[in-house]
């Protein structure tokens, strides 16, 4: 039987804090079900409008294309843009595909339709993508929630077939435990190459850096990551650091490290710390086991970003020769700042070491709070930069 949203006032925006729903019947006369096969296979499969949809796009995405969402209510907005990305327009179909590794699927009517009374042709109102209005013929969401799903034949054709891929949220150490080298993670890598749009949020986002909280012994708040950078719930991927051996790494964010929920979290201080350790020792200075340089040399500096809860990064290449550009969006409804912090340590840490709290003078901040300027993510230029320090494991100003 149909599913009723009238009785719910809020919109269907995915929020991770909330409930999630499985969806189990027949929805807007067949355009849309949900099926799941636990039980029988080692993923979950929910799928959302027809998959069997031929699919016509004429120009295929000569650029990639990363969303990057802090967490927290989805932003309407960068689905869109993916979508559009992807080279989908109406008539020529479209197949978006979300990934996650715990079975709760609310993606798919959120995704593709446009409101309440799940209309695929309407204008989209806010907390409703609108995918069908725009051309998309059906969103499938994968339950991946171990190696064995990772390798399994028909997640891979699912995923290899994708004109979108979104990561949910959740715990970013099953995605690296479960995906890291696996056909999955070739797949995507394979999806990647030929600039499908991929994205994530919260953990989703967290494991498209080059380097990667991986979270492996749990979570930790700012206070701890500044008082220990060593701490043992500090886990990064790869490990020890590398150049190579990371899960995505896409090179729109070579030297990256991120992190999510930043204000509602207060994660700044532990990003600077995730930062601060990438930076490799010299002249007795850096932190031990990094690998990159403190300063403003795009091509070895280390560098962070962090995202604000209901807040959505759209990274996009621009051709041979041009920067990779960003841009900040966020819902309308939204009720915080939605902003985004682009952090880069201009000295080395003068002390950074296990069991000490963490040192480091002048790192740099730009704070992207609208929606109308364009930050240059190859020059790390096109906002007006300010400092913090951080002394015996406090920072010395506000970093927000």
């Amino acid at each position: 039987m149909p599913r009723t949203r009238t009785a719910l006032p809020l919109p269907l925006r995915p929020q991770w804090g909330r409930q999630a729903i499985k969806l189990s019947a027949m929805l807007a006369i067949g355009l849309s079900c949900s099926l799941s096969i636990a039980g029988k296979k080692p993923y979950d499969y929910y799928v959302t409008g027809n998959p069997d949809t031929p699919v016509l796009i004429a120009t295929q995405p000569s650029t990639p294309s990363l969303v990057l969402m802090g967490g927290g209510p989805d932003v309407d907005e960068a689905f869109r843009w993916m979508i559009t990305r992807a080279g989908i327009r109406p008539g020529t179909g479209g197949h978006f595909v979300v990934l996650q590794a715990s079975a709760r699927d609310t993606y798919g009517p959120y995704i593709l339709f446009s409101n309440a009374d799940s209309s695929t042709t309407a204008a989209p109102v806010d907390g409703w993508a609108g995918g069908a209005s725009l051309g998309l013929t059906s969103v499938e969401t994968l339950n991946v929630p171990s190696t064995g799903a990772a390798n399994d034949p028909t997640v891979n054709a699912i995923v290899a077939r994708a004109d979108a891929v979104f990561i949910a949220g959740g715990d970013q150490s099953n995605y690296i435990q479960f995906w890291k080298s696996t056909e999955l993670d070739h797949t995507l890598q394979g999806l990647m190459a030929r600039n499908v749009p991929i994205g994530g949020t919260s953990a989703g986002m967290a494991v498209l850096g080059q380097f990667d909280f991986s979270a492996m012994r749990g979570t930790l708040d700012s206070s701890q990551a500044l008082a220990d950078p060593y701490n043992k719930y500090v886990t990064l991927d790869p490990a020890p650091l590398s150049l190579t051996g990371g899960f995505l790494t896409p090179p729109a964010l070579a030297n990256t490290v991120l992190d999510t929920h930043l204000d509602s979290r207060d994660r700044m201080g532990r990003l600077i710390t995730f930062t601060a350790r990438l930076i490799a020792p010299t002249n007795g200075r850096g932190c031990t086991g990094g690998i990159l340089a403190a300063g403003s040399n795009q091509a070895n500096s280390a560098r962070g970003i962090g995202v604000d809860v209901e807040a959505a990064l759209l990274v996009q290449g621009n051709g041979p020769y041009q920067p990779y550009t960003a841009r900040r969006v966020t819902n309308v409804s939204t009720v915080s700042e939605s902003a985004v912090y682009f952090v880069r340590p201009l000295q080395a840490p003068t002390l950074c070491a296990p069991g000490k709290p963490l040192s480091m003078s002048t790192v740099e901040i730009r704070k992207l709070g609208n929606s109308n300027t364009v930050f240059n993510l190859s020059e790390w230029t096109g906002l007006t930069p300010y400092y913090v320090d951080a002394v015996a494991g406090s920072l010395t100003s506000s970093p927000y």
